[in-house]
């Protein structure tokens, strides 16, 4: 390029035929001069001082490293951050005292931090928590009602979601605010149209789980589960990754479906919303066919809620500082040596008994059964 323009081609036309601006010839012209080729230091380097004006000189760096190591083997304290670093050199009466952040950049230029930096481990598989289903065998359908919405002139509306994991098949029921029975009957129409899953997972909400203020409840949504075979599930209250497959559709129904567009009516929000679930559906065709199969709604059944309760409901809780988790309105002791940990609690309506198996994300597959205890649930009559 310099070798160009001292043979005296333009050098807006030594800029284009090298594809530089022309400032960047001009700049490399004046590095150059007059002298030869082989005696300019054609190096690439930032303006400046090669030194910063305001770094400290390399004594200075020095006592920084043998005042963290001297306070690593004989402070009291044993302290040996940036902080006591500064403490120390304030003590000494330096006139220049490096700053907090100064200090911990010299520390870090020298290679003597210890801290370590947080691990990122993979997340664990789909459906972790119950192993048939982590391992691709069951299916599950999660479901969620959202809140909150009012259409202009005062109209109420709650919305109950669903979405299976593995599958991603979803369905939207917006109407009136919801009830027990209303989602009862919701969830009869979808599976007689799709089929049965093996769990059915909710949060604990009245509506879902039943009423709290009496123990050993089971409420209409869990006896139409149970007596459909379908396996009811309940996450841990204020937990967060449960229901993440829902909640992210909750908030991508809103998106696309609440505030994308303007709804005078009810009937007007359920039509855009079917619009909506229907091209969904149709977009997840391919993942909806390789999803586990589900089991066919059987033709002669009725919904009877008086009916003996058989089968297994699951509750997903986190154990106390003590080792105990609360469920069905009792407290039970999982194990003093398991705190604050995740459990899984099957409730075997059968055999009379609760197992605790231990959860773990940072090992899925590991799961093994912490206590079982004997609890039968008393044979009343269901005035839900």
């Amino acid at each position: 390029m310099v070798a160009a323009a001292r043979r005296r081609v333009p050098l807006r036309q030594v800029a284009r035929r090298f594809h530089v601006a022309l400032a960047t010839v001009q700049f490399w012209m004046r590095r150059a001069g007059c002298g030869s080729p082989d005696q300019v230091d054609w190096s690439d380097r930032p303006r400046g001082p090669r030194r910063p004006s305001n770094r400290f000189d390399r004594h200075l760096e020095d006592l920084v490293l043998s005042l963290r190591r001297h306070l690593h083997d004989a402070s009291d304290l044993g302290e040996c951050g940036a902080a006591a670093i500064r403490r120390e050199l304030v003590s000494r009466g330096l006139t220049r005292v490096p700053s907090l952040r100064t200090i911990g950049r010299i520390l870090l230029r020298r290679g003597a931090l210890d801290g370590r930096r947080r691990q990122r481990r993979p997340p664990p598989p789909r459906g972790w928590y119950l192993p048939d289903l982590a391992r691709g065998e069951a299916e599950l359908d999660a479901f969620d009602a959202v809140e909150g919405l009012v259409i202009q002139g005062g109209t109420q509306v709650e919305v109950l979601n669903a979405v299976s994991l593995h599958g991603g098949l979803v369905e939207s029921w917006p109407g009136r605010p919801m009830t027990a029975k209303m989602a009862v009957k919701s969830l009869i129409a979808h599976w007689r149209r799709f089929g049965l899953p093996t769990y059915g997972q909710f949060d604990n909400d009245t509506r879902f789980q039943g009423a709290h203020q009496f123990p050993d409840t089971v409420g209409r949504i869990s006896r139409l589960c149970l007596s459909l075979g379908v396996t009811p599930v309940f996450t841990p209250p204020r937990e967060t990754g449960f229901q993440a497959a829902i909640e992210a559709y909750n908030g991508l129904w809103q998106a696309k479906v609440w505030a994308r567009f303007h709804h005078d009516s009810l009937p007007d929000l359920q039509t855009v919303s079917k619009r909506y679930v229907k091209a969904h559906r149709r977009r997840s065709a391919a993942r909806i066919e390789a999803a586990p199969p589900r089991r066919p709604f059987p033709k002669d059944w009725r919904l009877n809620l008086q009916t003996p309760l058989r089968g297994k409901i699951i509750y997903l809780r986190r154990t106390t500082d003590d080792g105990s988790v609360e469920l069905l309105g009792h407290r039970f002791l999982v194990d003093p040596q398991w705190p604050h940990r995740l459990v899984r609690a099957e409730v075997d309506l059968d055999a009379g008994v609760i197992r605790f198996f231990a959860l773990r994300r940072r090992d899925p597959s590991h799961q093994p059964l912490l206590r079982e205890v004997k609890h039968v649930l008393p044979n009343r009559r269901f005035m839900g």
